[in-house]
């Protein structure tokens, strides 16, 4: 059964002909249920609650409705300085130069400008393009508040607020800078909450922030993972995952690989045992300099390098097309993050494969996490011949973790006093 929304297109919403266009060339031809849903509340200036997978569009849900009601009101900046229509928070840097380039190429021809601002580098350069007037600003809170605590960027003309990634937000420990940064924004304005889980605390958090007439969206409430993703369990010890992971990767040859785990420390300790086995990979973690991160992203966009680890810091703003597998290396100790980091993979219309390396003191998060999702991960069959076979073709004596340990100093002994 063909439902209206897989019926109707984009063509045929009252959307500006510059819109329009630049939708067809970004190859979205029909909304997906999530941009169906938000697009004519968005439009009637309603504030909304809506929950959504990763992965399902909702980032061109509220881009494309924006867009399109600040290029109808042709609004410009009037003095010198920056009185923002649109403020759009995200909680990492990753995933707010992703909203940033959705935003772009939507208002492409639109004379609609959106900025991305966000800590770790130098604020100079985003004060410059600030004091050149924007209309849309899409940046992580810290900066926001630096911004705005600075007298650089002034609150008091916004219309629309959105903050994505909500519950992702909340569990880095923004609330207090949120709230702060609301009390600065006009009462009377549109607020559209978005985030990917809902719990008592996200409920909380959001009915503090939208009106009691908000219209509340759930998408796919009893299914949080893509139906377009295979999952697997394969039971692994600990010391004999980095062997499983290069089998999978010398198997796979010339897939693109997301190997996600739990540290920095352990990141840095993969990508160490695979360069040993003669594979490239980058990293991408809270350590890694912002211009780094950027170059690494780059590189994993355009195949320069096809297997990034990250931690779950990076899993929401990862945002790179065609990755073929995601490889839960450390099994995630949050059941919502399980859905966070298969995300990444399996999106739009693609299909994808999520593989989780299970080692026996990592059962219990298995547990959790098919208990939140509702669906229960297939197991795969691994012979002791063929276990056996994995550890021992990887292992040519070189890639020992003794060596390895050395990547971490070792924490000087406090000296005890003789008695």
């Amino acid at each position: 059964m063909v439902t209206f929304a897989q019926s109707m297109k984009f063509e045929e919403y009252r959307l500006s002909l510059e819109v329009k266009r630049n939708l067809e060339e970004m190859g979205f031809k029909r909304p997906t249920d999530i941009q169906f849903k938000c697009l004519p509340h968005i439009q009637r200036g309603e504030d909304l609650l809506a929950i959504a997978q990763t992965g399902t569009g909702k980032t061109a849900a509220f881009a494309i409705p924006i867009i399109d009601k600040i290029q109808s009101i042709q609004y410009k900046a009037f003095v010198k300085g920056s009185f923002v229509r649109a403020v759009v928070m995200a909680p990492t840097r990753e995933l707010a130069q992703q909203i940033t380039k959705v935003f772009n190429q939507i208002g492409k021809n639109t004379n609609v400008k959106a900025l991305c601002v966000y800590g770790g580098v130098e604020q100079d350069h985003q004060i410059n393009k600030l004091l050149e007037g924007m209309d849309i600003i899409v940046s992580t809170p810290g900066r926001l508040f630096d911004l705005v605590s600075q007298g650089y960027l002034k609150l008091d003309k916004v219309e629309i607020l959105v903050l994505d990634e909500a519950d992702h937000m909340l569990d880095l420990g923004f609330a207090k800078d949120i709230e702060d940064l609301v009390q600065k924004i006009p009462g009377r304005r549109q607020t559209l909450f978005f985030s990917a889980t809902i719990s008592k605390k996200i409920k909380q958090q959001a009915y503090k922030m939208v009106s009691s007439k908000a219209i509340r969206i759930q998408v796919s409430p009893k299914d949080p993972v893509s139906k377009n993703v295979n999952h697997q369990i394969i039971y692994v010890e600990m010391d004999d995952k980095r062997f499983f992971l290069q089998r999978l990767i010398n198997d796979n040859e010339g897939l693109k690989f997301i190997v996600f785990v739990r540290t920095k420390v352990r990141a840095e300790r993969v990508k160490a045992a695979m360069e040993r086995a003669g594979i490239d990979t980058l990293t991408l973690h809270g350590d890694v300099e912002q211009s780094d991160r950027e170059i690494n992203l780059q590189a994993f966009r355009t195949n320069a390098c096809k297997i990034l680890i990250a931690t779950d810091v990076s899993a929401r703003g990862i945002d790179v097309e065609g990755v073929d597998f995601v490889i839960n290396y450390d099994v995630p100790e949050v059941a919502e993050n399980y859905v966070h980091r298969v995300g990444r993979t399996g999106r739009g219309r693609a299909k994808g494969k999520a593989i989780t390396f299970c080692a026996k003191e990592e059962k219990p998060l298995i547990v959790a996490i098919e208990a939140y999702t509702t669906v229960g991960i297939s197991r795969a069959t691994v012979t002791k011949s063929e276990y056996n076979d994995t550890v021992e073709l990887a292992d040519d004596g070189k890639d020992d973790w003794k060596s390895l340990m050395k990547l971490v100093p070792k924490k000087k002994k406090k000296k005890g006093k003789k008695k």
